[in-house]
């Protein structure tokens, strides 16, 4: 009888323990509660990776600007964006792996705010405020890119599945506003997110200067003058030291997504134009032994969106093929570019557009060829900075400094209309004819679906720009 007691205590602890089940849906490699250094360290990534990365199913700004063009697939260099769903590629890597962790980062840090001691607070601050910059960035790519997209009912599936599309210009001012405030925000005495913060390290002092040189490149979009003469003031960027570059690595996951599409796939499809190689070769570039690999002699470009064998043409260079090589968000190079506009412009009470134009390609090629000679470079005649014609001699060298940087690339030549690239002759017939100037995602679900919303928009006729952020010539 004592024996049978034992059993069944035994067996009613083995049920009662086998009925608690609240453990089993636990993902241990998944944890639901993280701290916020580390969804800002992984938005910090993904937001590098979508922007250096070249992927024909989310980011060909390189084509683009016409950098480079495809050897086989040569849709979305002419334009054809139907075959894959480009625009939802980007739009969903930057609004679900970017956008999503820096809210979720930021309402962490704001929940922690009260109990936060005195002497901590100045560098809790600042991590919001690097939080909000990065949050401001992305929004600021988003809206270049497509005009009006969702903004105030965004990120927020809980309380609203179809967030409302708003006003891109609309969308500009908040994030000016939210800009001003971050900036303020910053105690440059103070750290933040230290060695997770994998742009800066947690230089609140760098910060602050990424979101003035953030600022000025956002009101030279709008011109609007006084913005810019209240980035510059804040202090923008002053050196290469400066510049919002992400640290890839040799090894995975953290190596050069460019790497990765060029080396890692084993693919052979991409290769340099003939637009870029016929621009850079005759002005004697200190540049071009570093853009392009010499596997060909003389330098030859394959024509833009015609497709080419691999070894008939001028291949990327060698560091573009490294793993580690580090990806450049903004530059100050891009900076001086911007400083440059705005006095050509009159805008901002900046001055000396010579002076700044000359410190901008000076910046880049100590960047890309430290040995080269930026003044004699400069110096020659196709090079000098032309008052009577400023837009071209920014824009062609704008264009060549900011040489895999796709986007900006792209948004500047949308600014100024240099260099005069032309509309491939294999243009699909969806494009009618011109260079994707802006391209909108429509509210409407059935629009997104028809072909006229796949195919590249907008006119490119007296006005450059349709968007009502950008300011045309």
């Amino acid at each position: 009888m004592k024996k049978n007691i034992i059993i069944l205590l035994v067996v009613s602890l083995f049920i009662s323990c086998e009925n608690d089940f609240s453990d089993w849906n636990v993902d241990e490699k998944n944890p639901s509660n993280v701290p916020a250094y580390t969804l800002v360290g992984n938005a910090e990534r993904n937001l590098a990776r979508m922007m250096r990365t070249q992927s024909v199913n989310s980011n060909i700004f390189n084509f683009f600007s016409q950098y480079w063009t495809p050897t086989l697939y040569t849709d979305e260099a002419n334009y054809d964006l139907t075959n894959r769903d480009i625009p939802g590629g980007f739009w969903n890597w930057m609004y679900r792996n970017v956008l999503v962790d820096l809210k979720d980062a930021k309402g962490i840090l704001e929940s922690q705010t009260s109990s936060i001691s005195a002497p901590l607070l100045p560098a809790h601050n600042n991590k919001i405020a690097i939080t909000n910059v990065l949050e401001i960035y992305t929004y600021h790519v988003l809206v270049d890119v497509f005009g009006d997209v969702p903004y105030n009912e965004s990120l927020s599936i809980s309380d609203t599945v179809m967030p409302a599309y708003d006003d891109d210009a609309a969308i500009y001012e908040s994030l000016f506003t939210r800009l001003d405030e971050a900036i303020n925000m910053f105690s440059t005495s103070d750290g933040s997110f230290g060695d997770s913060d994998l742009f800066y390290q947690g230089d609140a002092v760098k910060w602050k200067k990424f979101a003035n040189s953030l600022k000025l490149r956002m009101a030279l979009r709008v011109k609007d003058g006084d913005k810019i003469s209240e980035a510059i003031a804040s202090g923008v960027f002053t050196s290469n030291d400066d510049n919002f570059a992400f640290p890839f690595l040799s090894s995975d996951p953290y190596s050069n997504p460019l790497w990765e599409n060029l080396v890692r796939s084993n693919r052979h499809d991409l290769v340099v134009s003939e637009e870029f190689v016929n621009t850079i070769v005759p002005l004697n570039d200190p540049r071009t032994s570093i853009y392009l690999r010499d596997n060909l002699t003389p330098y030859q470009g394959s024509p833009y969106g015609a497709g080419s064998a691999y070894t008939e043409a001028t291949q990327l260079g060698d560091t573009f093929h490294q793993p580690d090589l580090e990806g450049v968000l903004m530059d100050y190079s891009e900076v001086e570019f911007l400083l440059a506009e705005a006095a050509a412009r009159n805008l901002g009470g900046v001055t000396s557009a010579s002076t700044h134009y000359d410190n901008a390609i000076t910046a880049s090629i100590n960047y890309w060829n430290p040995s080269g000679d930026a003044a004699v470079y400069i110096a020659q005649a196709s090079v000098a900075y032309d008052a009577t014609n400023w837009a071209k001699s920014i824009g062609t060298q704008k264009w060549i400094a900011l040489y895999s940087r796709g986007f900006e690339s792209w948004s500047s030549w949308r600014m100024l209309g240099y260099p005069e690239l032309q509309v491939p002759s294999t243009a699909k017939d969806v494009a009618e004819g011109q260079i994707p100037v802006r391209y909108t995602y429509p509210a409407d679900e059935s629009q997104r679906n028809s072909t006229n919303y796949n195919a590249a928009s907008a006119a490119i006729g007296g006005d450059k720009l349709t968007s009502k952020v950008f300011w045309d010539n």
